[in-house]
Formats: C-alpha cells, structure tokens, sequence
C-alpha cells in the first residue's frame, strides 16, 4: 500500500493511492494509517490534490556516516557503531515544498535518503523482530548547511534549519529495504547513485541500535544515511531523490 497525506478542498488527509502513472487515485482513510486502516469511502484524482510530507513525526532520527564512500568523502573512516542525530519535526516539509537557504550558511547540501517510518510504540527490538515495528519506507532529503556542520562541532543547527527535510512523496509498505537503487539528480543531473545494500548498518541493526536508546512512537522517521556524491544547492535549481520501488521526491530551492 502507498500511504500519503494530501490536501484536498475540504481539508487535509491520510489516503492509500492507488493506480499506476498519471491515474493515480486517493482513497481517504478514516483516521490514520497505523494497525488496520479503515476507509471513509471518498476517492479523489490524486492530480485534484496536493500531496503533504506524508507523515508529521514527533522525532527524526538521522544515522551519520552510513554508507562507507561517504565517510571517506567526509575525511573519515566509517564508525564501527551507528552515529545518530535528531533533526527537529519542524523540518519537515513535503514534496514540491521550497527548500529554503538561510542566508547565514554560505553551502547547504542535499543529502538524499531511504527513509523508516515506524508503526508502533516499541523499546528494545531485537534486529530479528525489526520488520515488526515498521509502517513503511518513503524518501528523505537530509538537507544540512555544511559549513555550520563543520563549524559548530555538532549538528543540531546544520540539519535543523525550517525545510531541511523534505519527506515524500508517500510511505510504501510492500518494499523490502535490503537492496534498492537510490539517485540524487540536481537539475537533471545525477549526483548520487547508488544501493540501500550498501549500508554499513541495515534497517534491522538500526532500528535494535536507535530503540536501545530511545522509545520511537507511530509515525517517527530513521533516515538511515546517504551514499557519497553530495554536494551544494543553489537558489534556483531543482533537487530529487528516487528510490526504487518507492518513487520520486522533488523540491525546489529557494532563499529564506
């Protein structure tokens, strides 16, 4: 099931899309997406609405230095434990949003991602029960101002700025994670390519890893961490990430 969260004339909703190519339809779901969905029984061309970050979590887990390429490209070895960070739910924006460069950074990259969106409350899961604690998989942009990265000595201000995570378009719940082809493309131009079997920490290790240190509610966010290539945004252009079995998250950029 893809799960999104549109906006439509009469306010704003979780839906399971449904349909191939342009005749996507949006079916609303009474409540929310956790456990077994019901449905109100309205549909909507998905062309008729506006698709939102498809999920508002209370928390957005990051993993540093996951892929190893990266960690070189960084100057550094890949850590021999995951390395995570919180970027704040403020964030968060959705497909099509503006990402928007705060005028005191002089370089803010892009950093595309495969995304987990937890389903339940959970504490302590084993990596062998990991699958039992995930809603679905969507697309983050991990959006960091990088010389407040490398200035600050942490990264808190870096990855928190309003827009620097872009999530979309929606939560696919069928996909496996273990190996699916990630691209970056920046005005059509591919700047990351590579495979989600090429993580150094896989979702399940993740997930037993993050959960030994912190309860993660329905709807939280992992973005597991990005492959080498990234690089700078400017105003003007067009960043998007695809991943395999997923789709396409794409976002302007603008100045603040």
């Amino acid at each position: 099931m893809r799960i999104a969260r549109i906006a439509h004339p009469e306010g704003v909703a979780f839906v399971a899309v449904e349909g191939d190519g342009d005749d996507l339809v949006a079916v609303e779901i009474a409540e929310h997406p956790f456990g077994t969905p019901t449905f109100t029984g309205r549909r909507f061309p998905l062309t008729d609405t506006r698709l939102l970050a498809p999920i508002l979590p209370s928390k957005l887990i990051g993993v540093g230095k996951n892929y190893a390429d990266h960690a070189r490209e960084m100057g550094g070895e890949a850590p021999a434990d995951p390395v995570i960070f919180l970027k704040p739910s403020t964030a968060v924006v959705g497909p099509g949003a503006a990402i928007k460069l705060p005028p005191e950074s002089s370089r803010v990259d892009y950093e595309g991602e495969l995304a987990v969106v937890i389903g339940t409350p959970c504490r302590d899961v084993p990596a062998g029960r990991a699958a039992e604690v995930v809603l679905g998989y969507t697309i983050g942009n991990d959006v960091t101002a990088r010389d407040q990265q490398q200035s600050d000595g942490q990264w808190a201000r870096a990855k928190g700025h309003d827009t620097f995570c872009p999530l979309g378009p929606w939560i696919e719940t069928a996909v496996a994670p273990g190996d699916l082809a990630l691209r970056t493309e920046v005005d059509g131009e591919v700047k990351q390519d590579a495979r989600t079997s090429l993580l150094l920490h896989d979702v399940p290790k993740l997930i037993e890893w993050i959960t030994g240190v912190m309860t993660l509610l329905p709807g939280d966010v992992i973005l597991t961490g990005t492959p080498a290539g990234v690089g700078p945004l400017s105003a003007g252009q067009t960043v998007s990430v695809t991943i395999e079995g997923i789709g396409t998250l794409t976002n302007p950029v603008t100045p603040r």
